[in-house]
């Protein structure tokens, strides 16, 4: 099993805005990083560039989408707090705002699938509506691939 990653956020600004500009001119950087990590899988890509930037899948083009898929949640954490990304995450309230519900969540897929968008978005109304479980959970609170739970089932 691997792990599936949407990770949403609003922008303060539009993507043009000189105030948010340092994070979107780190874009391709960050993706990159990921992309040399150990465990590193997939990640989704728009129809015109290296980022998911220009995908509106809220209906508000200031809400961006990150989707990526992982061999496991500690490649994805190591990642996440032990790369360049760290200090862009750190910095997150300067260029977005808080949302309504949870941005973002994790769940585990087949090895070689590919999550969709709305199958990302249900794992967040998921996450919203039951907090963590075996279908949509967060770092700290992450729960076994399906294979693990039954094989603890049959011991």
């Amino acid at each position: 099993m691997h792990v599936a990653l949407i990770n949403i956020a609003h922008a303060r600004f539009d993507l043009t805005d000189p105030r948010i500009a340092e994070f979107v001119d780190n874009l391709d950087r960050v993706n990159a990083a990921a992309e040399r990590s150990p465990g590193f899988v997939w990640r989704l890509i728009g129809e015109d560039g290296d980022d998911a930037t220009s995908i509106n899948a809220f209906g508000d083009p200031r809400i961006i989408i990150n989707m990526a898929v992982w061999e496991s949640v500690s490649a994805l954490e190591d990642f996440t707090y032990k790369t360049i990304h760290k200090r862009f995450f750190a910095r997150r309230s300067e260029w977005f705002q808080p949302l309504d519900g949870p941005n973002m969540t994790l769940w585990w897929i087949e090895v070689g699938e590919v999550p969709t968008i709305e199958e990302g978005k249900r794992r967040l109304e998921i996450l919203k509506q039951n907090g963590p479980s075996p279908e949509a959970f967060l770092f700290g609170n992450e729960f076994d691939p399906p294979h693990k739970v039954a094989a603890k089932l049959t011991v």
